[in-house]
């Protein structure tokens, strides 16, 4: 599969201008790396907006979807830095999915990052998996390198900055990952599902993101 791992953590968040650039900073020298060393984690991918809320966006992705609630992962959640802290009470309209790879098609990763987020209908979650699987083709969309489902568990994707009571209807939503080698190569893809008239009722939102920058193992000597 194009995508590593079988597990994925996405994060997505805004962040008050006046704090932007210590939160670039933070996520830049310290964050990623604090992450991807986690035992099970294989690399992150970090966004920013081309054309969707929230601004920044982050893709994690791991060996498998048990390592997302691992007691490594669940320490380095319990035992945050001073500086993520501070700048994790900042965030603001975060989206928190721990997912499985559930559709991975394609070869590599590109530049640029398309989203879809779709809420499945109640008991009709093996139905829409195979109309998804038909349109994450990428082989006849120009520009576009491999395509991705992520499916969210209800039960671990709560945003760390929300009360853990609160109600969380997102919880169980599932993204379409289009990786794409420009951005001008995503709106044609995204087609597939906005003027599709049996999966455009269940589309929450949709964005274009620029990759920023990623990180694998590797690259930390892990």
């Amino acid at each position: 599969m194009p995508m590593a791992g079988k597990g994925m953590l996405l994060t997505s968040m805004n962040i008050d201008a006046a704090d932007e650039a210590e939160f670039n900073r933070w996520y830049d020298r310290e964050h990623l790396e604090e992450r991807v060393a986690i035992d099970g984690f294989l690399e992150a991918r970090r966004y920013v907006a081309h054309d969707g809320n929230p601004k920044y966006l982050s893709l994690y992705s791991t060996e498998t979807f048990e390592v997302l609630d691992s007691p490594a992962y669940r320490t380095a959640l319990a035992n945050q830095t001073e500086w993520s802290k501070a700048n994790i009470a900042r965030f603001q309209n975060m989206i928190r999915s721990v997912a499985r790879i559930t559709i991975s098609q394609g070869t590599g990763r590109g530049a640029a990052l398309g989203i879809v987020r779709l809420r499945p209908p109640a008991g009709g979650e093996d139905k829409l998996r195979a109309a998804l699987s038909e349109q994450l083709d990428p082989a006849q969309l120009d520009g576009i390198i491999s395509m991705h489902l992520i499916e969210s568990d209800p039960a671990l994707s709560k945003p760390i900055t929300d009360d853990p009571s609160a109600p969380n209807p997102g919880a169980s939503d599932w993204f379409v990952l289009i990786d794409a080698t420009d951005v001008g190569a995503v709106p044609a893809a995204m087609l597939r599902f906005s003027g599709n008239i049996a999966l455009k009722p269940l589309i929450i939102s949709s964005g274009i993101y620029r990759l920023m920058w990623d990180l694998a193992k590797s690259d930390i000597g892990g």
